[in-house]
């Protein structure tokens, strides 16, 4: 009986934890989708990080690569130049990399910046406000905090400044440059390169500039601590802290297999080691550089090197803001090369990983402003956008599609609400990858919708895509689904497939006259799929989920002729 009762028990228990885990699922959270809004569009050269004073007069301040620091209010309206620190490097990776106010800035007026000197080697220097003007440094108040040096190479910089909740400033410092890390830096504590350091700071000029805590992990051989504060990192350009929890989020660049976010809790920062050059995200990479016995922390999220996925990891910034709930708790970094956005979270509940394409490239930077909204600055575009979960265009595409007729492309779109809208950029392309404008047209503004068309004269037949970019009055913009048009010689009758893009898991056709047989045919000119379509005539719809992605041709075969159509199959 016993023995029965437990069984009993067990088997009712086991009901219980699938019912939870069933309800655990059911009660998990969606990944906010998140949009670039842009708030500056032009007057930046080079902009690489964005940061607030923390001062309560919510301006922003943007700090350029060459060395200048300009500062916004909160609309974005420019201020000024703030500062131009003198005798930075501005070279490839080099350049001026980040700065950080005080956490008693308000008070004490002191910030510090970090960058390359002209001798390739990184320095921290410490300014002053101009105690006149709350939008002008003081440029005469330099002090240098501390260089270190790099020798040989230019890359591998790391570069970011913040202070943590305890007062002491961090900064992040690359491995030294080269493949491989060849001198074993970044495992070696006794060495400043691949780390997080952590500072205690003087913010006047009696005593030392800066102190090595004492909690500080590693000794210094003279009976005190040294300034690494944890270990492993290969290219850690871009971290954070979260405001709201204190834990630590580091983007660290890979070589070639692994870009990686790392996070540790508040709780243990001290000491990590995240594993460069033992590992490389989570594949073993030197055997030779491990430590024996050591405990190595593994990334949260880590994605393949010179890939689809991009080549550059740049950290993100756990949200914090009160305007959009939903993003509340949510990490959101991304990628250099490719444009991807990383959402990770919420940090408070069971953490999942979302990757969401993005056509915003070359984001050097995720900052927070002084009310916690998210800000993504573009390196190479100069540009500033706010991250938001709402879409931002005040335009509601419902259609686009095109037809190649006598005179060429014939597009058509149809919207269903516009308002204070600035226009459509019609663009093409023959390889569906790169895109020219070929003209611009400009909305009715109608709060219910209207009907637009725009022409495009081709002279030779060939295979286009076609997208518009719609953009507002503020220069944000968004594009369209992509469609593919047969044009040149091709008559409007062999436009059956419909659209000739396409991304889901069927194919539509438009059967206007008498045909006998469907055929799908491979690029190399296999006959994939075939279908009696015999009395077959208006929408026809064909199943297309087990056809992998690529370039194909459709076939009609009738009595009286064959016709013939390019689509595009994408998964």
């Amino acid at each position: 009986m016993e023995k029965f009762n437990l069984k009993k028990r067990i088997v009712n228990l086991s009901v219980l934890v699938l019912i939870c885990l069933l309800l655990c699922k059911n009660q998990s959270f969606s990944q906010p989708t998140i949009y670039f809004k842009s708030v500056i569009s032009s007057g930046l050269n080079s902009p690489i990080q964005l940061v607030n004073a923390g001062d309560g007069t919510n301006r922003i301040f943007i700090v350029e690569k060459g060395g200048t620091i300009k500062v916004f209010n909160s609309a974005f309206t420019s201020l000024g130049t703030f500062l131009t620190v003198d005798g930075v490097l501005n070279s490839g990776e080099q350049g001026l990399l980040s700065m950080a106010f005080h956490p008693d800035y308000e008070t004490n007026g002191t910030f510090f910046v970090y960058y390359n000197n002209l001798d390739g080697n990184l320095e921290i220097a410490r300014y002053k406000v101009n105690p006149g003007n709350a939008n002008l440094a003081n440029e005469g108040s330099k002090t240098i905090v501390k260089t270190i040096l790099h020798p040989d190479q230019p890359n591998h910089n790391g570069g970011e400044l913040h202070f943590g909740s305890d007062g002491y400033l961090y900064l992040s410092i690359g491995d030294g440059g080269g493949g491989d890390d060849p001198n074993n830096n970044a495992q070696n504590p006794t060495r400043l390169l691949g780390k997080i350091l952590r500072i205690a700071v003087n913010t006047t000029d009696v005593g030392p500039i800066y102190t090595n805590p004492a909690d500080n992990p590693y000794p210094d051989g003279n009976g005190g601590k040294n300034e690494v504060f944890a270990t492993g990192l290969r290219n850690p350009f871009r971290w954070s802290f979260d405001s709201g929890t204190g834990d630590m989020w580091i983007g660290d660049v890979g070589q070639g297999a692994r870009e990686e976010i790392n996070h540790r809790t508040a709780a243990t920062l001290s000491a990590a080691n995240y594993g460069w050059g033992c590992y490389e995200g989570t594949l073993t990479h030197n055997n030779a550089d491990c430590i024996p016995n050591a405990q190595y922390h593994f990334p949260i999220h880590e994605y393949v090197t010179n890939s689809a996925a991009g080549n550059s990891v740049v950290g993100g910034v756990v949200y914090r803001g009160t305007l959009h709930p939903e993003m509340q708790g949510y990490y959101i970094g991304g990628d250099f090369k490719s444009g991807n956005l990383h959402i990770i979270g919420p940090v408070s509940g069971t953490i999942t990983t979302t990757v969401r394409t993005s056509t915003i490239t070359d984001v050097a930077d995720f900052g927070e402003a002084e009310n916690g909204e998210i800000y993504a600055v573009a390196l190479t575009s100069g540009a500033v956008y706010n991250l938001t979960p709402q879409n931002p265009l005040p335009v509601d595409l419902i259609s686009f599609t095109g037809v190649s007729g006598n005179e060429g492309v014939r597009l058509n779109w149809k919207t269903a609400m516009e308002k204070d809208f600035r226009q459509f950029d019609v663009e093409y392309s023959t390889n569906a990858k790169s895109f020219s404008q070929v003209g611009s047209v400009y909305p009715k503004n109608s709060v219910t919708g209207s009907e637009y068309q725009f022409f495009h004269s081709v002279n030779s037949a060939q295979t286009l895509y076609y997208r518009l970019k719609m953009v507002d009055q503020d220069d944000s913009f968004k594009y369209s689904t992509i469609i593919s048009i047969d044009s040149g010689n091709e008559n409007v009758s062999a436009n059956f497939v419909r659209p000739s893009l396409i991304d889901s898991k069927m194919m539509h056709l438009l059967i206007e006259e008498p045909f006998n047989s469907f055929e799908l045919v491979s690029a190399n000119g296999n006959v994939l799929m075939r279908k009696d379509i015999t009395n077959e005539s208006g929408d026809l719809n064909i199943p297309v989920e087990s056809v992998s992605s690529g370039m194909y041709i459709v076939r009609l075969q009738g009595n009286e002729r064959i016709l013939n159509q390019k689509v595009l199959i994408v998964k």
